[in-house]
Order: C-alpha cells, then structure tokens, then sequence
C-alpha cells in the first residue's frame, strides 16, 4: 500500500495526516514543535510503513526549519509546496471555503496522491552546499541591510550637513567607507566640522585604517567643511547629530557583520569541489560565485536540463498565449536571489570577457535595452555553467563565444 503524508505546519505545533493511494485517511495527529513531537512524528511515519527502501513522501509548506531538518534524514523525499498552490487545492475539495489546520494537512496529503508528478522534491544538496547557502544569504543580507543604513544617513546628511555629502559622496563607495565613518563620528555636525583641525582629521583617518594619502585628505575635508553651507538652528543641528551618531553605531556593525560573514562564505566556498569551476567564469568572484551556487545547490538531477534551470533562474522569457493574442516577456515568478545575482555577473562580464561585452552589444543593437540584454547574457551564460557543472570542465572563452556554439544547448 502506498502512503502519503501531509504536514501542516505551525510555531508551536503541526497536523499530520497520512493517506493511501486510494484516498482513504489512515491517521491524523498533532505533534508538539519540539523533539518529543518529530520522534512521535518518525515514529508514526514508520507505524505506516516508512523505511529506507520505501520511504513515504512528505507534502509541507516551507522547505526549511528544524521540522524539515528531521524529516530529510534518510531518503524520504520532501515536496515544498507553495502555500499559493495549496489553496488552490483546498478550494478544489469543496466549495463552502471552510479551512482547518487538520483539514490542510490532508488536502496536502491528497496533492501527492494525485499531482506528486508535477512538485518537486526538495534538492539532495550535501550539507557543505547548505552551509554555503547560509551564509551566502545571511551576507547578502548584511550587504543589503548596510545600504538600506547608508541611505538613511544620507538623507540625514541632505537636511541638515551637505557639507560631508560633498566630501565623501563623489568616493567609490561613498558614505560606506571606514575613513568616512570615522570622520563623521568625529566630526556629527557642520559646526564641530568646521572647528576640526588637520591633526583631528588625520587622526579620524588613521583610526579608520588609512596609511596613505592622509595630509592632502586631511587638507581637503578642511577645505569643503569650512566652505559656505546652509545651516539649521543650532539645537536642531546637535539633535541631529545625535541622530546621526545613532545610525553610524549601526553602519559600523552592519558593515563589520557584513566583512565577517564575507569571509565566512570564502572559507567554505573554497573547500567546495564546484568552487574551481565556477570561478572560471568571467565576472564570478568568490561572493558572487558563493551566491549562485548557494542558490542551484550541487545536486546534479535537480534541474532536468539548462531550460530548466534558466526558468529557475527568471532568465528564460515566459509565453503567454490564447486565441490570437501571444506575448513573450520576463518571467515574474523566480528565485529572486539567483536573478539578482545574476545581473551582477552578467555586468561584471562586460570587462572581463571580450565574448560577453559582443554578445551584450548585439543585442544592444538589435533593440534590446540595458536590463533585456543583460538577463540576455545571463540567460547564456547560466546556461554554459550548467553545461560545465555537469560535465565537470572549466569555461573556454572560445568555444563559449563562437558562432559555431550558438545552436548548443547552452543558447536562449
């Protein structure tokens, strides 16, 4: 007899029900969210049958936490089922709209019975991959959350100090800079700026890690803080330097997690056999390199082929046909990160491969704008990274590129 289990799952607790292939319930329970409850979970499962060679797959709505950490030991395959789709399935079982928490893990139960052909496992990635994954998230993350920091001082600055705007802006990097945190934590508004000395400038710099360059900058932030400004009244200038000081505590910590976690993600991702493909790719480096393969895993028969992990990857264009209306246009549905991702290589390319900076070109020139011709280039070359990770070889600048390679399975 073939089981199928559905788990709805909740913080404190989760509704198991388990059904045959004829659709008969079999057993229902709720077990605690704790490891009394995932052994009585396990336990039940194997009441019913689980084993290594039969094991019983398992429908649940979220494809990480501890919950799916206990159920992934062994072979038992595990489906994530979109909570979209799911609710399109419960209204498939009746109509009156009724909902319980026993009654979605049946109905999850009965998408296996019925449609498990058209879900997904969960990839079997190895734990190094899922590590990496981690920590590829957490520091894009933090690179993220940073930004979103430095915007908010740089509003602050426009309304009450343009002064430091012009100072540090016009920099690579900008606001996010050690030496200009430093100096705007020395220095939080235009009147104690203007009264820095050289010395207190060059001292700001030299505790931000600076050796070089440090007089003729110091000279320079005197000139631009003495120059004319508009200015606030002076309570509400020292309220906002005060404000400011707040934001820069949070840039410094932001930015610190943020370089910890950078290096995190470079010692694991090297000890990971992909590591040496991936970076052969023009405009992968070691984070960028890190973030896609946190995001396609290194589980070989996961993507059935390149078309699909480029559908995966919101690359692919997306049809959308009926009657005599047809439009071909981006996909919106699409593992955001690998996408994102993916934009900074495909620009990052631009300088490091004469092949992409052509391809990029032409299809500037046949009508494409910037961002349909990047998530062109990426659409190629994902492609290409699918090819050598399954073929175990590094990126050939010349066979990628040539004429003759455009009719492969790695083209759009």
């Amino acid at each position: 007899m073939t089981v199928f289990c559905g788990i709805d799952w909740a913080e404190s607790h989760h509704d198991v029900a388990l059904v045959d292939d004829a659709g008969q319930l079999l057993a229902k329970r709720r077990v605690s969210d704790d490891a009394a409850g995932y052994q009585l979970l396990l336990d039940l499962l194997a009441e019913h049958g689980d084993n290594p060679e039969h094991p019983i797959p398992v429908a649940i709505e979220t494809s990480r936490g501890l919950l799916v950490a206990a159920l992934r030991t062994g072979q038992r395959p595990i489906y994530a089922i979109n909570p979209l789709a799911a609710a399109r399935y419960r209204d498939r079982h009746g109509v009156s709209r009724k909902k319980s928490d026993p009654g979605d893990a049946l109905v999850l139960a009965n998408i296996l019975r019925t449609d498990m052909h058209a879900h997904r496992a969960l990839p079997a990635d190895s734990e190094l991959v899922q590590a990496i994954s981690v920590l590829a998230r957490a520091q894009q993350d933090a690179v993220w959350n940073r930004q979103q920091l430095v915007n908010q001082v740089r509003s602050l600055l426009r309304e009450y100090y343009p002064a430091a705007l012009d100072a540090f802006q016009a920099k690579q990097h900008g606001l996010a800079r050690p030496e200009a945190r430093a100096v705007l934590a020395a220095c939080p508004t235009p009147t104690r700026a203007a009264k820095a000395t050289v010395a207190q400038l060059r001292a700001a710099r030299k505790r931000a890690g600076r050796t070089r360059g440090i007089d003729a900058e110091a000279d320079r932030l005197k000139t631009v803080f003495r120059a004319n400004h508009p200015r606030q009244p002076q309570a509400v200038e020292d309220a906002m330097g005060h404000q400011l000081t707040a934001l820069l505590l949070q840039l410094d910590a932001a930015s610190e997690a943020s370089e910890r976690l950078a290096g995190a993600v470079e010692e694991h991702f090297r000890q990971h056999p992909d590591a040496e493909i991936l970076l052969s790719f023009p405009g992968l480096g070691v984070q960028l390199a890190a973030r896609v393969l946190a995001e396609i895993g290194d589980d070989r028969a996961r993507f059935a082929d390149a078309r699909a992990l480029k559908a995966y990857a919101g690359s692919a264009p997306i049809t959308r046909a009926s009657g005599k209306k047809r439009f071909v246009g981006r996909r919106f549905i699409k593992n955001n990160r690998l996408i994102t991702a993916g934009f900074l290589w495909a620009f990052s390319a631009l300088r490091a491969s004469p092949g992409a900076d052509a391809h990029y070109r032409r299809r500037r020139e046949a009508g494409d704008w910037h961002a349909q011709a990047q998530r062109h280039l990426f659409n190629r070359m994902i492609g290409q990274l699918y090819h050598c990770l399954q073929t175990r070889q590094l990126f050939d600048e010349h066979h990628a590129f040539t004429s003759s390679s455009a009719g492969l399975a790695v083209a759009a």
